[in-house]
């Protein structure tokens, strides 16, 4: 089997994730059959637990797995499904190997770092690995943390065993009252990766601007690597590009150098969908709960991103604070938008500042979508100022005379709050009289779910009593999936996150679809 490993060095954020993608969709689009591993040092099982605060969006996949954000553009960039086999975490190493030990499985022995975890994780990369050219993994942290020590050993010990290109990114500053790059930094971390066993075959380099050849020749002398695999990652507006830019450095022809395997880069759809001038600017409200945290909300920011490619009208983003709306304070910001998202959430913080722009949105005509409790707030606020149900509410915020958002019957029986939610893909039944029909264009689908409440089925004929509100994607359950008002320019809720199955060359519809209206407004 042939891995790619992609370790980082100096500072956390240097763009490991973007740099593990593009190098995953240069080698796709030579011919090869490629998949993705993250591995996650922190001790948590999975991301599920995990606010946003903490570690950013959690991303979920097919199979219910919560997972780091960067299997998120993995996703994305090379148009496939992951599994929660893809992202490997201490916990998950950590839980199969005492699970093992509880069951006998060492026969006595003691249980050691090496060899039993270091053979876990090279066990659950194998198994990922299976049935591809290709693997390439990501290592989270920083070479040198104490918590990625076990992982850096098990990789070392899979280079002695299989086909390996170890790729290392790092940081080459550039100090304004030098004048010039530094190198410095970059030489230490590729010394103290060598220190754990591994010598790096390419070294990328992060720095404001595209390096001059004699950095590249003074990284090269020092750490011991071609100049030619001393690779420059400047500075881009927009990640999109950075398979181009590392295709012009050739990257994907030195992998494949290096395991004897034949290729050519066709990057032409790619560029096709990156290279367009777009035809106007359109701009859109987020009101969320975590405004100053893009990374909460980033299959959101990238959805709207690939509708853009499609659409060609380009969609400038506005974060706002729910908060700020509350108490009825609908100021006139909101008149320069021409739409507003309302995202999903947990907990009850900025609810009553959404509902109000909900409100706004419907009684204004713009175009509006709501994810997940953008979805479930959107009931509410119909069922409150259109259905005279005074209060309603969901009671995941408080106990309420109009329970018109409740939890799902199963929730009720369940007191963990770990990975217990209704997670992964499920099958949607659409109405083919309607707007997200027209969307899609099949009367059946399959979107992702994270979420613990539904729409009570109590006071679903109370909500439909004016026909201006339609349920139009129902699942074969009868869970409320998609509502929709009628003679609105575009009003869409769903209980699902369209933004979770969003690709650059599969746009989600309802993410086309908002931008479209925005820009025909």
């Amino acid at each position: 089997m042939r891995y790619v490993v992609v370790t980082g060095g100096v500072i956390s954020g240097l763009g490991k994730g973007v740099t593990t993608t593009s190098i995953s969709k240069i080698i796709q689009s030579m011919g090869h059959k490629v998949t993705v591993v993250k591995i996650d040092p922190y001790v948590n099982v999975d991301a599920g637990t995990m606010s946003p605060f903490e570690h950013g969006e959690v991303f979920v996949l097919d199979d219910g797995g919560e997972v780091d954000l960067d299997l998120g553009n993995y996703e994305r960039f090379l148009n496939i499904h992951l599994t929660k086999a893809h992202n490997i975490t201490t916990g998950k190493v950590y839980l199969k190997v005492i699970e093992k030990e509880r069951k006998g499985d060492y026969l006595g022995k003691t249980v050691q770092i090496i060899p039993h975890i270091t053979d876990e994780i090279k066990a659950e990369i194998r198994n990922v690995a299976k049935g591809h050219d290709v693997t390439v993994i990501e290592v989270g942290g920083t070479v040198g943390d104490i918590e990625s020590m076990p992982f850096l050993e098990a990789l070392r010990q899979l280079s002695i065993e299989e086909d390996v290109v170890f790729i290392h990114v790092t940081l080459v500053p550039n100090l304004s009252v030098v004048g010039e790059p530094k190198t410095k930094p970059t030489q230490h971390s590729v010394k103290a990766l060598r220190e754990v066993g591994i010598s790096p075959h390419i070294i990328v380099c992060r720095s404001v601007e595209k390096l001059n050849e004699k950095s590249k020749e003074k990284i090269a002398l020092f750490t011991n690597v071609r100049v030619d695999h001393v690779i420059s990652a400047p500075d881009v507006n927009d990640i999109h590009y950075i398979p181009l830019i590392f295709n012009e450095e050739k990257i994907g022809q030195k992998i494949l150098d290096q395991f004897k395997m034949d290729g050519k880069p066709n990057l032409t759809l790619w560029k096709s969908i990156l290279c367009k001038d777009y035809k106007k600017d359109v701009n859109l409200a987020i009101v969320g709960k975590y405004a100053d945290l893009h990374d909460s909300y980033l299959s959101i920011s990238q959805a709207l991103k690939h509708a853009s490619f499609k659409t060609c009208y380009k969609t400038n983003i506005s974060w706002i604070e729910a908060e700020e709306f509350e108490n009825n304070k609908i100021s006139n910001e909101l008149d320069k938008f021409d739409g507003i998202l309302v995202p999903g959430g947990f907990g009850s913080r900025g609810v009553e500042g959404k509902i109000n722009v909900i409100k706004y949105a419907r009684e204004n005509n713009i175009p509006y979508l709501g994810i997940c409790l953008g979805f479930q707030l959107a009931v509410i606020e119909y069922a409150r100022n259109v259905c005279g149900l005074k209060n309603a509410n969901t009671t995941e915020v408080c106990d309420t005379e109009h329970p018109v958002i409740d939890l799902l019957p199963e929730q009720k029986k369940i007191s963990s709050k770990g990975g217990t939610m209704r997670l992964g893909a499920s099958e949607i039944l659409l109405d083919k009289n309607s707007m997200i029909y027209s969307l899609y264009k099949t009367d059946k689908i399959y979107e992702r779910h994270r979420h613990r409440y539904e729409v009570n089925r109590d006071y679903i004929d109370e909500l439909l009593k004016d026909k201006h509100l339609v349920f139009s994607g129902i699942s074969p359950s009868g869970l409320m999936e998609v509502l929709e008002i009628k003679d609105h320019p575009f009003f869409l809720g769903t209980q699902f996150h369209p933004e979770f199955k969003s690709r650059v060359e599969a746009v989600a519809p309802t993410f086309y679809g908002l931008v479209k209206a925005m820009g025909e407004k």
